[in-house]
């Protein structure tokens, strides 16, 4: 059994956290990582306030076991999306783009677990000082909006920063991401892409057929121009981002070439000019699987890289 000092701080079984991506963690595939064993973490995204009401309702019909929200600070729902976490007492919310710390006081208050996605020491170090309860340290393998390290080097620099847990995400597939990331100080980890291919993930079928031809090489990242960069798998979008960039286009023009093209990919299926956003693990998905058999298998893979390292077996 490999149990971390996460689990208990947000009592789950298993120290894997399923990352909240937008219009892909809705109520099913939450429930059933929760349900599993794992955190599942709802992507409220730019999604209105009732929406998330709506999830939250679902999610406490199939299961009693915790579960979290994502908050996207930069939407314009945040404030609304913070009272219903609030009113709603959810157990944990992670956050990202942004500071959450003027909500920190209000959500401690009600008992729930803050952690702040970050992909610097600098934010680590912040997000510190402002009393959130860990931190996910997250690598640039992943998909969505990236930050410029990676999660090899990002990951034990944090650990060695800060005196809270730190979560690993970034390039994370199974029982030997899982492994490494204990090795390098983190407490667990957080996994997207992987949970994308979950047989309760309600993302369109296309995109899960995208995610199952893919190779290792096949994912990008566009918009680094823009102070956003995003990584995706690679499509006829992708290919007009980098044309546009190396034209020099100006940031705000290609900021509105990415407006709704993440729910075009995920619940439209347009797999050529929607974004479809995945991390780099992507090569290694091969089959459609519940929840429930992933996360079995992150562990169960876990144990055994354990027993072949040296020493592991006593």
């Amino acid at each position: 059994m490999i149990r971390t000092k996460l689990c208990d701080l947000l009592g789950i079984e298993y120290p894997i956290l399923q990352g909240g991506m937008a219009w892909v963690s809705t109520a099913e595939l939450v429930a059933a990582v929760s349900e599993a064993g794992g955190l599942g973490i709802i992507g409220s995204g730019q999604a209105p306030p009732e929406w998330l009401e709506e999830q939250v309702s679902k999610i406490r019909k199939i299961t009693n076991k915790p579960f979290g929200v994502n908050v996207m600070l930069m939407s314009p729902y945040a404030d609304q999306v913070m009272d219903i976490v609030i009113r709603e007492r959810i157990p944990v919310v992670t956050t990202g783009a942004g500071n959450p710390g003027k909500y920190v006081a209000g959500l401690k208050e009600v008992g729930t677990k803050v952690i702040p996605v970050v992909p610097s020491v600098a934010l680590a170090k912040r997000m510190e000082r402002s009393g959130v309860d860990a931190i996910i340290a997250e690598g640039g393998e992943s998909g969505g909006h990236v930050g410029e390290q990676n999660t090899m080097p990002l990951v034990p620099q944090v650990v060695d920063a800060v005196n809270i847990p730190v979560i690993a995400a970034g390039g994370i597939f199974d029982g030997r991401g899982l492994v490494a990331a204990l090795a390098l100080g983190a407490v667990g980890v957080q996994m997207g892409t992987r949970f994308m291919c979950a047989s309760e993930c309600v993302i369109h079928d296309n995109v899960k057929k995208v995610l199952l031809k893919a190779k290792d090489r096949d994912t990008v990242v566009t918009g680094r121009s823009t102070g956003h960069p995003v990584r995706v798998i690679k499509n006829k979008l992708a290919k007009r981002f980098e044309e546009l960039e190396m034209l020099g286009t100006p940031p705000e023009e290609l900021e509105k070439l990415g407006v709704g093209k993440l729910r075009a990919a995920m619940v439209d299926g347009d797999i050529e000019y929607g974004s479809v956003m995945a991390g780099q693990v992507c090569g290694m998905i091969k089959k459609i699987q519940p929840a429930k058999e992933i996360i079995e298998d992150i562990i169960t893979g876990a144990e055994e890289v354990l027993k072949r390292l040296p020493g592991g077996g006593n």
